[in-house]
């Protein structure tokens, strides 16, 4: 089997700004050719100063980025006309209509599709004679998009490519996404829509405080979490008359008057166990719930996790 090919790498990434903040701190990972990979991370996680590094548009103070082989700062001209970014606000001119407006950029773009597919692409292709400043935010979101796709990028950078849509623009764009990365196009995205990660992303990476926490496969960040059983217990029950804990699996548990929630990293066992030991003492759960851990809670996780090593 061929290896795969390293279109975006970061190593050991740092950024510095004035006063000697470090907003990124040693940030390490790769994306692969034709791949999603998702960044995310908390409110001022440095998720944007890492994305900004990888664009081109900073030098880093430290570390290394590679993208398709070449700094994307230091050798900008080589870089640039194969990629494709969506910034969180394009600025465009007000007056300009929509068509101006993509006309106008594809001058600026090498080798660039008709302007009228690229609308096509994002649902505007009936919009070409409105002005920017008669667009709604989710419009302007997809006027956004369709510039950024104008070279048929090879590399492709959406940061919140889908905010201000509405449920119907969010999975066009999810749509349009997986059909670029179909195509071979490599795509990393930062989002805060954990489903849209979530559903879109081969990997990713969550960010805390200028570093990565975890990264992976969405199921393998989802697995670094516990599941979770709560149940409410009969009158006269107690938690010490399950069967022991430990030998269903269970890692941890809270009791709040008669409601039990049980943490456990062996699902099947440990509910098996609880719904066994139900079955033979004659007790029905009331207001039983089984789950698997989410991105959501592993995110969160996360979060809380690294605000209690800042308390401590």
């Amino acid at each position: 089997m061929g290896t795969k090919e390293h279109v975006i790498e970061a190593t050991d990434l740092r950024r510095v700004y004035g006063g000697g903040f470090e907003a990124v701190r040693g940030v390490s990972f790769h994306v692969d050719r034709g791949e999603v990979f998702a960044l995310l991370g908390t409110n001022g996680a440095g998720k944007t100063s890492t994305v900004e590094l990888l664009e081109g548009l900073a030098r880093p103070d430290g570390g290394q980025v590679r993208v398709l082989g070449h700094d994307p700062y230091a050798e900008r001209a080589a870089v640039r006309p194969r990629t494709g970014v969506m910034l969180q606000e394009g600025g465009f001119p007000s007056e300009l209509t929509v068509m101006e407006t993509a006309r106008m950029w594809a001058g600026c773009v090498s080798g660039a599709r008709p302007i009228g597919e690229a609308l096509e692409l994002v649902g505007l292709g009936a919009k070409g004679t409105v002005r920017v400043k008669q667009l709604s935010g989710g419009e302007r979101r997809r006027l956004d998009l369709a510039l950024a796709l104008l070279g048929k990028p090879e590399v492709l950078f959406l940061d919140e490519p889908t905010t201000g849509l509405d449920a119907e623009g969010r999975r066009d764009t999810w749509e349009l996404v997986r059909e670029l990365r179909d195509s071979g196009t490599t795509v990393l995205l930062t989002t805060h829509y954990l489903e849209e990660a979530e559903g879109l992303a081969d990997r990713l990476a969550i960010m805390h405080a200028g570093s990565v926490a975890v990264a992976g496969t969405p199921a393998e960040v989802t697995a670094s979490q516990p599941s979770r059983i709560s149940f409410e217990l009969p009158p006269g029950y107690f938690v010490g008359d399950l069967p022991p804990l430990g030998e269903l699996g269970v890692t941890g548990h809270t009791v709040d008057g008669n409601v039990v929630k049980l943490r456990t990293h062996e699902l099947q066992r440990a509910a098996t166990g609880v719904l066994v030991w139900a079955r033979e003492a004659g007790v029905e759960l009331g207001r039983l719930d089984v789950r698997s851990a989410s991105l959501e809670e592993a995110f969160l996780g996360i979060a809380s996790e690294r605000k209690e090593e800042v308390t401590v």
